[in-house]
């Protein structure tokens, strides 16, 4: 499966940007990881921009009011849509001011990584982070423990 993670703006914080870059040179060993950079801008902006872009893909909204499984249910979310044929998945990071209505409704699943607000920055390493060990867990190397 493809994968691409869209997200309004680009990190700025140090941090960030070396835990982003990181975690795509790790995921290179595990299939097409793409990060695309649009424009940030008003949440209605932003959330369509955000839909435009990731037209024909499994679409999964990140927002703080979304479904919050665990590592190992987002493993089986993942063989469910392999299951189904999908040949990419898209994961949506919005503006500031969060995502549209609209947006979250068209999703195909709606992921909270925390209850808590996170930064964009901060979201996109937590992501990141998720995806390489969904990765290590279907190709069955030890990174994740139960």
């Amino acid at each position: 499966m493809n994968h691409e993670i869209i997200v309004a703006g680009k990190p700025s914080l140090k941090y960030a940007k070396d835990g982003t870059a990181e975690y795509l040179k790790r995921l290179t060993r595990y299939g097409s990881y793409k990060l695309t950079h649009i424009k940030d801008g008003t949440s209605e902006d932003v959330s369509k921009r955000l839909f435009d872009a990731s037209k024909g893909t499994v679409r999964i909204v990140m927002d703080e009011r979304g479904a919050t499984p665990t590592t190992q249910e987002l493993v089986k979310l993942y063989n469910k849509w392999e299951m189904r044929g999908y040949k990419k998945v898209s994961f949506l990071i919005g503006a500031s001011d969060g995502h549209t209505q609209q947006l979250r409704n068209e999703a195909d699943f709606v992921l909270s990584l925390s209850s808590l607000t996170l930064m964009h920055e901060l979201a996109l390493l937590v992501l990141l982070e998720q995806v390489y060990r969904v990765a290590t867990i279907k190709r069955g190397e030890p990174y994740h423990r139960d």
